[in-house]
């Protein structure tokens, strides 16, 4: 299929990427912004801004969409959350977004490991505590709580593609189970703001989309960002259409007149992109 204008690749200056990558190193942390091939990885990384990738970078599951390693992850590192920490105060951030591989391996799915993480980001109070966005896999009820426990500013969790795609895209996952964790999030905590994301291209129609748009919101999603999928590798899904910018910003104000809180729609646009803007936006 032919890539249309609007799609072009994003090539950021290298010695903005070497400079992160280089201190990200120096902690021996991982950011879901390179194992996952994000196209906004130089304007992000410009802005001093990253999304870090705990647990190790290899994930026990196998997402047709995914370009993240999968495997048999190591051990814990349970020295992780301080080098977060300590990354985060280096490079001055206010705001920033934890996520993961999916670790099936762990009895409590890494929840304990995120709190702790959490905690660690809060802990020094010489400055401003920097706000927390944490892009979760699917937990039990007690690791939700338990994250919700540490108070992070925002519960992401993406439910990714339509629910008659979740077969194909999402092996393993159910498309109820993602909306039912979002709504639990709420439920522990109605003060805490919960966000989801999908990506667009992989055949979806759109009534679907906007019947997944309804059943976000039914599950009190406040945050939204809308992604064009882009193939990471030969061997994942094809990109079955590429969908123009105009009807991405339709789709925003579909969003809206659904009551959705901030939206964030674009084919560039990724789970994390304009993380700080959404939340700001929603806590004026």
């Amino acid at each position: 299929m032919k890539i249309p204008e609007w799609i072009k690749h994003h090539y950021p200056k290298p010695e903005t990427l070497e400079q992160i990558r280089n201190l990200l190193r120096g902690f021996e942390l991982h950011t879901i912004c390179e194992e996952a091939k994000c196209p906004n990885i130089g304007e992000c990384f410009k802005e001093g801004t990253a999304t870090f990738l705990i647990l190790g970078n290899i994930c026990t599951r196998n997402c047709k969409f995914c370009a993240v390693k999968k495997g048999k992850p190591k051990p814990i590192d349970s020295d992780e959350p301080k080098r977060v920490a300590q990354a985060v105060r280096k490079l001055g951030l206010s705001h920033t977004v934890i996520t993961s591989v999916t670790r099936d391996d762990l009895s409590d799915g890494g929840a304990s490991h995120f709190a702790n993480v959490i905690k660690e980001i809060s802990r020094d109070r010489s400055r401003p505590v920097p706000t927390v966005e944490v892009l979760l896999p699917l937990l039990d009820s007690k690791g939700l709580e338990e994250v919700i426990d540490a108070h992070p500013e925002v519960i992401n969790h993406n439910i990714e593609t339509i629910e008659r795609l979740y077969p194909e895209v999402r092996l393993r996952f159910k498309y109820s189970e993602s909306l039912e964790f979002l709504r639990q999030a709420k439920q522990l905590n109605n003060f805490i703001l919960t966000k989801s994301g999908f990506m667009l291209g992989l055949g979806e129609v759109e009534k679907e989309i906007v019947k997944m748009m309804e059943d976000l919101r039914k599950h009190e999603v406040d945050i939204l960002t809308i992604g064009q999928y882009l193939r990471p590798s030969g061997k994942h899904l094809p990109v079955v259409n590429y969908i123009h910018p105009d009807k991405f910003l339709e789709y925003k104000k579909i969003g809206y007149s659904l009551g959705f809180k901030y939206i964030v729609s674009g084919p560039y646009v990724r789970s994390s992109y304009k993380a700080q803007e959404a939340l700001a936006k929603c806590t004026i």
